[in-house]
């Protein structure tokens, strides 16, 4: 598919990974929770994905007619399709719960209790069990009731009001930044307490986890900034208000680089590198407080030299000298790489529709009990049987079930919607 990316088959006879044993219930929908769920299915977790009869919203997200979300966001899952307006659901998943370390739902909070699958339903079927609730601004709270998109979460943080440049709009982010570092804190914040279930003897819990808390956490300490100073941050666009020279420069064949010289060292490394050694001694760049207040001129030295240069000649210079500079990738870049395809960044995986289908790998890498990618997303309802048959169903009951629109598979007849 991609010249250089290395093909790889689903790792079926794997060794599962650390987390094996580990059985997942996931209600989730959309990317925090399935990017938390993802992480545990990578590492061994069995888990299993609920989705209502048009299946998890990611399925609709398709770029050139593949569901490209769905096929990384739903890898290592099995899929139970079920309709939840149906009253037998509530019992089918009570008696998944008993085998289950860990549920997670995103429902906009009061949902899970109208289902009557409150947290303390749950944890009277199974008092070890980690229920972690992904919502956009918690559990409690003037805004609880509020739908949670990632964008809003990304806009009433501080995060849009610092991104861009002066003389524009806050510029929200291209990809899902709240839903991704909710996901990922998630996958924390389960293991720890999967650790006071197994190691400490105690028991389960309840993860208040809304998109807005690990987003503005991880923004740093914009309010105490504020407070010791009266201000607020300002958009300065690739520019840093800590640390100077830090932003992006054009090259002579219009690529583009990204340069930070954040400690004293780098940036006299820098100086003589260009040219330039008598800056090191200039007042106006002669410690790191001074080159912030004059980066714009400190911009325009370091921009006029990368400029006389192809981006092939910057870098490879830049490399020589050992100064922290890179090239500003595209996705085509990427692909062509030679340090992301030696590492398998990226790697070729067998799929139906389009042959190959590129996924990034299992991350972090453990050395001893690393994960894996054993099987791809799955269709709608395809593990439907299997999993009902382990609380008892019978072929017989499934088929009943089936008829009544209870479970759903794929190509089944999506139920008539409610009347308002």
């Amino acid at each position: 598919m991609t010249e250089g990316l290395r093909k790889r088959n689903y790792a079926a006879g794997a060794a599962a990974g650390p987390l094996k044993g580990v059985r997942v219930l996931d209600l989730s929908r959309l990317v925090a929770g399935n990017t938390l769920t993802q992480m545990l299915g990578d590492y061994g977790a069995d888990v299993i994905k609920v989705e209502p009869p048009e299946g998890d919203t990611l399925r609709a997200w398709r770029v050139g007619g593949v569901e490209t979300n769905w096929r990384i966001f739903a890898r290592n899952k099995k899929s139970l399709a079920v309709d939840f307006r149906k009253a037998p659901v509530r019992e089918l998943l009570l008696k998944l719960v008993p085998s289950c370390a860990v549920f997670v739902e995103s429902f906009r909070p009061g949902t899970l209790e109208k289902m009557g699958l409150a947290p303390d339903v749950l944890l009277a079927a199974n008092p070890k069990l980690v229920i972690a609730r992904v919502s956009g601004w918690g559990q409690s709270g003037p805004y609880s009731h509020r739908p949670g998109f990632g964008t809003l979460v990304e806009g009433m943080s501080g995060f849009a009001s610092m991104n861009g440049f002066e003389d524009r709009e806050p510029v929200l982010p291209p990809m899902y930044l709240a839903d991704t570092i909710a996901g990922l804190t998630g996958v924390g914040a389960v293991m720890m307490a999967l650790r006071e279930v197994e190691v400490n003897g105690g028991k389960g819990q309840v993860i208040d986890l809304p998109l807005l808390d690990p987003l503005f956490n991880a923004l740093g300490p914009q309010a105490a900034n504020h407070r010791l100073t009266d201000t607020v941050k300002e958009r300065t666009g690739s520019r840093s208000t800590n640390a100077a020279p830090r932003n992006v420069y054009r090259t002579r064949d219009d690529g583009w680089v990204c340069l930070s010289a954040s400690t004293q060292g780098m940036t006299e490394r820098l100086f003589r590198a260009i040219g330039r050694a008598d800056l090191i001694d200039d007042p106006r760049y002669r410690t790191n407080a001074d080159r912030v207040q004059h980066a714009e001129e400190l911009d325009a030295i370091i921009g006029a030299f990368v400029g006389a240069r192809t981006l092939d000649e910057t870098v490879t210079f830049f490399d020589k000298a050992e100064v922290t500079i890179g090239p500003v990738y595209d996705v085509r870049q990427i692909l062509r790489d030679p340090h992301f395809i030696e590492r398998e960044i990226l790697a070729d995986y067998p799929d139906e529709e389009m042959d190959q289908f590129p996924m990034h790998p299992v991350i972090p890498r453990l050395s001893t009990t690393p994960g894996s990618i054993r099987t791809p997303a799955p269709k709608l309802g395809q593990h439907n049987q299997a999993i009902l048959a382990e609380i008892g169903v019978s072929d017989a009951d499934y088929a009943t079930l089936k008829a009544q629109g209870v479970v759903i598979e794929a190509g089944s007849p999506k139920p008539a919607k409610r009347a308002s």
